[in-house]
C-alpha cells in the first residue's frame, strides 16, 4: 500500500475508462431496442402512408396531407409526430436508467469499492448517456430523410401555408435541428439523471422525467398562466420549426436553448450533490 492508502499503480482516472461503460451500455437490450425502433420508425411511417390512401393530397392544409409532398416534408411530419414524447422518453432513458439501474442489480456499491471514486462514476455515466443520447437524436432524422428521399423525391419542402424552400437550403437547415434538439432536450437530461440518483428503480427515475415532460406540456395550455409558461421547460421544444421560416426568427431558438441548459445546469448539480452524500447500500 501507499502512504495515501491507496494500493500501488492506483489510479482514479483509470478507473471506470469512457469506452469501457459506452460498451456495456450498448450491449444492454434497452439500446439496441431504442436505436433499433428509432432506426426502423421512418420505415413503419412510410409503410402506414403506403397502405393508406394512395392519393398524395400536395394542397393538404396539415403536416400529415402534405407528408407525401417530398423527403423533406416526410422529415418534418417525422419529427413533429416524436418530439413531444418519444425523443423524451429516449433522453430520460439513458440518462434516467443509467444509475438507478446499477443499484437495482445491487452492482452499484462494488463498482464504487473498484474503487471508482463517486464524482467520476457519475461523469461517466452521463458522458456515455448523452453520447448515446445525442446519436438518438441524430438517427432519426437521418434515416427519415434518407427514407423520404427514396420514397417521395428530393423536392422542394412545402408548407402548409402554401410556402416552399428549396432542397438544399431545406435540407442545411433541417441538419440543425438535432443540435438544437440536443440543446433544449439537456433539461430531461438533467432531471432524469438527478431522480436515477435518487432512486433504486429506474422505471420510477424514467417515468418520472416523462410525467414531468407531460405535466409541463399540459401547463402550457393553460392560458390563465400568461407570462408563466416561458419557464415552462417544454415551452419552446417545437420552437426548432423555426429554422424552417425564411428568414430564421432565432428568438424562440436561443429561448430554448438556453431554457433546457439552464434546467440542465440545475438538475445535474443537485444529482452530483445528491449521489456525493447518499449512503450506497444496493
Amino acid at each position: 500500500m501507499t502512504t495515501h492508502g491507496a494500493a500501488p499503480g492506483y489510479r482514479a482516472t483509470a478507473t471506470l475508462p469512457l469506452r469501457v461503460e459506452l460498451v456495456r451500455q450498448l450491449r444492454r437490450r434497452r439500446t439496441v431496442l431504442t436505436l433499433g425502433f428509432l432506426a426502423v420508425l421512418p420505415l413503419l411511417l412510410w409503410l402506414a402512408f403506403r397502405v393508406g390512401r394512395d392519393d398524395r393530397n400536395r394542397g393538404g392544409a396539415t403536416l400529415a396531407d402534405l407528408a407525401t409532398a417530398s423527403g423533406l416534408n416526410f422529415v418534418i411530419f417525422t419529427l413533429f409526430s416524436t418530439v413531444s414524447f418519444l425523443l423524451v422518453v429516449v433522453v430520460a432513458l439513458f440518462f434516467g436508467d443509467t444509475v438507478a439501474s446499477e443499484a437495482s442489480w445491487s452492482s452499484l456499491r462494488y463498482l464504487l469499492a473498484a474503487p471508482v471514486p463517486r464524482g467520476r462514476l457519475l461523469r461517466q455515466k452521463a458522458v456515455v448517456a448523452a453520447l448515446l443520447s445525442v446519436f438518438a437524436l441524430v438517427l432519426l432524422p437521418a434515416v427519415a430523410i434518407a427514407v423520404g428521399v427514396v420514397a417521395y423525391g428530393a423536392g422542394d419542402l412545402i408548407s402548409p401555408t402554401g410556402q416552399s424552400l428549396a432542397y438544399l437550403p431545406a435540407a442545411s437547415r433541417l441538419a440543425l435541428v438535432p443540435a438544437y434538439l440536443v440543446l433544449q432536450l439537456a433539461w430531461v437530461a438533467g432531471l432524469a439523471l438527478l431522480l436515477s440518483v435518487s432512486t433504486d428503480a429506474p422505471l420510477g427515475a424514467v417515468g418520472g422525467a416523462v410525467m414531468v415532460s407531460i405535466l409541463s406540456q399540459i401547463l402550457e395550455t393553460i392560458n390563465a398562466l400568461g407570462d408563466l409558461r416561458d419557464y415552462l421547460p417544454t415551452r419552446f421544444n417545437a420552437a426548432w420549426a423555426d429554422l424552417l421560416a425564411s428568414p430564421i426568427d432565432w428568438t424562440h431558438l436561443a429561448s430554448g436553448a438556453f431554457s433546457g441548459l439552464a434546467y440542465a445546469t440545475v438538475f445535474g448539480l443537485a444529482a452530483w450533490w445528491r449521489f456525493a452524500t447518499k449512503d450506497i447500500t444496493s
